[in-house]
């Protein structure tokens, strides 16, 4: 097993005029299962590409354990990757694709079988060994892609988004196993995907990217509960985190005709700045009773069974205003949620109400 290094890790596309991935420092862990999330676009492929020798590093370094790996071609890095399309050879049976990079570093045939039927063993693959990749569905190729992997024991997995290419239902499933394999192997894995409820489920820590610049790597709750700044607060958790504009005034700040306290050495902070940005997560609401709270007109409310999700604009603004308003979310335990176009109050917890910067984006509570 072995720690990996990221040491003002950089990569410029030739012709781009700013960075894919911008002096990028991330300390992974030995045996530490590690996702980088973030939006099309952001670098986190560029990165995982850079680990494993398939993009060039233009400045910085990238260490595997001890060893600076940054100019080593792929293949003596000791690294095994899972892509996002399988990447399995057709003409092979998937015993013969588990098995391919092992015959081509002259492992013996023996010891070539016993591992594949290990790692099979292991993914429940057994019963298919013998078939071609087009005769398995698209969550048993990955499960073949999964196994070439393990079979190699590599010191570090690498993997690519493998589950965009599976439906809903068998992505949470999948998901489960590997984190599940993960665990049991105890290898260091570097995991890619936009999806953030996977990044929340599945990693140990989760670093969060924007455009190619790492915006802040935590534990899922710490992520969830502290966010650094605005773009982690609304890119983590699902639905979003809601974020409004509130105005200073005395004991708090103010959405529509309520004040929602915010601690004074809170406000401190925003010096100079006549506004905040409030945090507030969709289940620190609760439908209020009488004046007390945020005022709500209701657009839509999705029934869930246990919950209801209610979706709405600050009331007392004008119908032209509404089209470019912040929509607010809030998931309300009721059996009986509000009805579309009412109005309604919604308290918050304190508590629970997160504090930005208006100028910097940054979190000041």
């Amino acid at each position: 097993m072995a720690t990996v290094s990221f040491k003002d890790a950089t990569r410029v596309y030739p012709g781009a005029d700013h960075p894919s991935v911008d002096k990028l420092n991330l300390d992974i862990g030995d045996g530490e299962f590690m996702v980088l999330v973030g939006p099309s676009g952001c670098g986190k492929s560029t990165s995982l590409r850079m680990l494993a020798g398939l993009e060039e590093v233009n400045a910085g370094s990238i260490l595997i354990g001890d060893r600076d790996v940054t100019d080593l071609p792929p293949k003596d890095r000791d690294i095994a990757m899972v892509f996002q399309n399988y990447a399995l050879y057709p003409h092979m049976t998937v015993g013969d694709n588990m098995g391919f990079a092992l015959k081509m570093a002259g492992v013996p045939k023996a010891e070539r079988q016993q591992r594949v039927q290990e790692a099979a063993h292991l993914l429940g693959l057994e019963d298919f060994l013998n078939r071609k990749p087009k005769a398995l569905s698209g969550g048993q190729r990955q499960r073949v892609a999964m196994g070439r992997a393990i079979v190699r024991s590599p010191q570090v997995f690498l993997m690519d988004e493998p589950l965009s290419n599976l439906d809903a239902k068998l992505r949470v499933s999948t998901r489960t196993q590997i984190a599940a394999l993960q665990t049991r192997l105890g290898v260091t894995t570097v995991y890619v995907t936009h999806d953030q409820v996977e990044a929340m489920t599945m990693g140990d820590r989760v670093a969060v990217m924007k455009a190619g610049i790492l915006q802040q790597v935590d534990s899922p709750l710490s992520l969830y509960d502290k966010p650094r700044n605005l773009f982690v607060a609304g890119f983590i958790g699902s639905p979003a985190m809601n974020l409004m504009e509130g105005t200073i005034v005395d004991g708090g700040a103010k959405l529509g005709d309520y004040v929602v306290p915010v601690p004074r050495e809170t406000l401190a902070k925003a010096e100079g700045e006549k506004t905040v940005m409030l945090g507030i997560r969709p289940e620190n609401f609760q439908l209020g009773t009488g004046e007390e709270g945020v005022p709500i007109d209701v657009a839509v409310t999705e029934e869930l069974g246990a919950d209801a999700y209610v979706y709405g604009t600050l009331s007392g603004i004008s119908e032209d205003e509404q089209l470019t308003a912040q929509q607010i979310v809030g998931r309300i335990s009721s059996r009986t949620p509000p009805q579309r176009g009412s109005s309604i109050r919604l308290t918050i917890d304190p508590g629970h109400v997160h504090v930005f910067s208006q100028k910097s984006g940054d979190r000041i509570s």
